[in-house]
């Protein structure tokens, strides 16, 4: 069965976010969904992305079946929701006053994934990404976030942390090491 990441990443995310990346197996049996805050603006994400790693990484489309190793990017002003098969877009209201926000990523994942969620809340400002990763660990999920020490913008982790008890708070490279773990299931349950 396959397993899913969702990272939210905002403000200092690119970094830690490209680290996560770069060391993931290959190949990769989990699907990597990524939430950054983009808002309108056209974005390059994709391209970085693949650049660090062999995987394919591009916008998500609105009705794409999820495929075990892609990495798929919310487009520019579009949340990203998925459910057991496909990815669905829309330009819903904003949330935290961004879209794509995480917050409907992490509990789409959630409610359709259950306990094979990985959910992640990287660097970022204000609070997003704090609501939905609590929704993954009721589900069941696997919640982690970047010590806020670490994050060039600490925000979105310390409300991560403040919001629930995640069940790992880590440094940039621990995360990226735990992630690859979770994707070869070698992860143990808290």
């Amino acid at each position: 069965m396959n397993v899913i990441v969702v990272i939210a990443a905002s403000a200092g995310g690119l970094g830690p976010l490209r680290r996560i990346i770069e060391l993931l197996p290959i190949p990769c049996p989990a699907s990597i969904f990524i939430a950054m805050h983009i808002g309108a603006h056209p974005s390059v994400l994709p391209s970085l992305l693949s650049k660090a790693q062999g995987l394919p990484a591009a916008f998500a489309e609105d009705g794409e079946l999820i495929e075990p190793g892609h990495i798929y990017v919310a487009p520019p002003d579009h949340h990203m929701i998925l459910t057991s098969t496909y990815i669905r877009l829309n330009q819903g209201p904003k949330v935290h006053f961004t879209r794509p926000a995480a917050d409907p990523l992490f509990n789409s994942a959630a409610e359709a994934y259950g306990m094979r969620v990985l959910g992640i809340v990287l660097s970022g400002h204000d609070g997003e990404g704090a609501t939905g990763l609590r929704n993954i660990k009721k589900h069941g999920g696997l919640a982690v976030v970047q010590l806020p020490e670490e994050a060039e913008a600490p925000s979105m982790p310390a409300a991560a942390l403040l919001a629930d008890h995640p069940d790992l708070a880590l440094a940039a490279e621990e995360i990226a090491q735990c992630v690859r773990r979770f994707c070869l299931g070698k992860v143990p349950r808290p």
